[in-house]
């Protein structure tokens, strides 16, 4: 029998009791504050931070949920730690708020116990995102951690420090216990490879390091069969794809090796990702990539190429014609990359901005075999404010006409069409409507966006204008939110196991 469960008006979530020998672990809601109890022995308390008491000959801790209590626990509970995934059918469920853990957890345990395995990373966060919400690496590892624990999820996670563009970040995201490292040089990615003629090709080319221009690849010349398609390296091709990621996988192999370095022994895998740039990653490229990252000693367990068509945020995927939801030219390129994936790994396949791809999740899964990651994030914001426009209408119809105020300046970081002449008049919203209309493409993207302004403008006196009742609506209806979340990424996660 639970002691911390006997004990009057402690009322312990029920999910994150845990029951040991040497200790008892909790949570317990003191309105729309959580704390954690501990009942244990002093000497096992000395990790933690809060008041004790005795109870039944062993000390009752109660005490905050903050970092340093976040680290016992993961120190004491081995399941709360993050660890490599491998080549697990996995999917990213980014939190900008640090409010989503709970309702992303319910969602994967709905799917795995009625369809089948998928091997969740609930920590995840770019740098960018990190920026723009005001949050360290440290506070998206112990918001998750403390999501996790508050719903007994034991069955293995991995954490993602994504989009990393410098040394600096890599350092302060495995000082956090991240264990999944996204690469991003796409910076270093020259579109205008595409465009040179052969002898500014071959200039560009002479400019690489000498270890990376295209007579170093080997490349020169051979063809490859993959999966029944041949894919050939004639002079221009090797060119055109050296001039154009020659610089980008210099940069992977710069970054990989200070983390292997620094990781010193720790348990960590790699992500590559040059999805967002300009133009689409051809096959005879996402060769070149794949064999001068392993000829250049590289491990990765997965790669995210620029796919044709568009992956904007929040919305469906749409086609090279411009078509939400037209798939089969997708399919046929996406089938390909599966293929060069198998070829030259085994490695997954990621799909970032993946948030809301409906249309093509069963392909993904199809055409990879399952050897497929997952990546979304701002699609649980939307869920939040999907969430206030139920709660508090002209809460929402305010951050909304905010948004539309700064969509112009905001969209200018990301890849969107939304277009403001094509979105609701905030005020023309009735307020039982108002929850639909983050089904309306312009709006959904136009809210998407401007997430960081939201959460860090400030009113005449220097206080924030939305962020402390929007996170304060949040904070006060917990199952709200939650279910909102568990409906939506129940449909995400549904077809990759399916």
């Amino acid at each position: 029998m639970s002691v911390l469960n006997a004990l009057p008006n402690l009322n312990v979530l029920p999910r994150s009791l845990v029951v040991g020998d040497q200790a008892e672990y909790g949570l317990t809601r003191a309105g729309a504050e959580l704390k954690l109890v501990v009942w244990a022995d002093g000497s096992l308390l000395a990790d933690f931070e809060g008041e004790g008491s005795q109870h039944a000959g062993r000390t009752l801790l109660i005490g905050p949920t903050s970092s340093r209590n976040a680290a016992a626990l993961r120190a004491h509970l081995p399941w709360l730690k993050p660890k490599p995934l491998g080549l697990q059918t996995s999917a990213g469920l980014g939190d900008r708020l640090g409010l989503a853990t709970p309702g992303h957890v319910r969602a994967v345990r709905t799917v795995r116990e009625a369809h089948g395995n998928i091997a969740p990373i609930f920590a995840q966060q770019s740098i960018r995102e990190m920026t723009r919400t005001g949050r360290t690496p440290q506070q998206v590892m112990d918001d998750a951690t403390w999501g996790i624990f508050a719903e007994g999820w034991r069955e293995g996670i991995g954490a993602d420090a994504d989009h990393l563009k410098a040394t600096t970040d890599i350092d302060a995201c495995l000082a956090a216990g991240f264990t999944f490292f996204t690469i991003d040089p796409g910076e270093h990615v020259d579109n205008h490879a595409e465009t040179m003629i052969p002898s500014d090709l071959r200039a560009a080319a002479e400019r690489l390091p000498s270890d990376l221009r295209p007579l170093a690849s080997g490349l020169q010349s051979k063809s490859f069969d993959v999966e029944g398609r041949t894919i050939a390296f004639d002079e221009h091709t090797l060119l055109k794809a050296a001039v154009k990621y020659g610089k980008a996988v210099a940069h992977v192999v710069m970054m990989y090796r200070h983390l292997m370095q620094v990781a010193s022994g720790q348990n960590c895998e790699l992500e590559v990702s040059v999805d967002e740039t300009e133009l689409p990653t051809s096959h005879a490229e996402h060769i070149y990539i794949a064999s001068e990252l392993r000829r250049l000693g590289v491990q990765w367990v997965s790669l995210a190429p620029r796919y044709i068509g568009r992956f904007e945020k929040g919305v469906d995927y749409i086609s090279p014609s411009g078509t939400v939801g037209d798939v089969a030219a997708f399919e046929a390129d996406f089938a390909v990359h599966a293929a060069i994936a198998r070829r030259f790994g085994p490695y997954k396949l990621s799909l970032h901005s993946g948030s809301d791809k409906f249309s093509i999740y069963p392909i993904a899964a199809r055409q990879t075999r399952g050897l497929v990651h997952l990546k979304t994030a701002g699609t649980s914001y939307l869920e939040a404010l999907h969430t206030i426009a139920s709660l508090d209408p002209d809460f929402f119809r305010a951050i909304y006409a905010f948004a539309c105020n700064r969509y112009e300046t905001d969209k200018v970081s990301y890849h969107v069409s939304a277009q403001l002449d094509r979105a609701p008049l905030p005020q023309a919203v009735l307020d039982a409507d108002l929850p639909r209309l983050l089904d309306q493409f312009d709006a959904r993207e136009i809210l998407h966006v401007t997430f960081g302004s939201v959460l860090r403008e400030q009113n005449a006196e220097g206080k924030p204008r939305f962020y402390d009742r929007f996170v304060g609506l949040l904070h006060a209806n917990p199952e709200a939110y939650a279910a909102d979340l568990e409906a939506h990424f129940v449909k995400h996660l549904k077809p990759f196991v399916a």
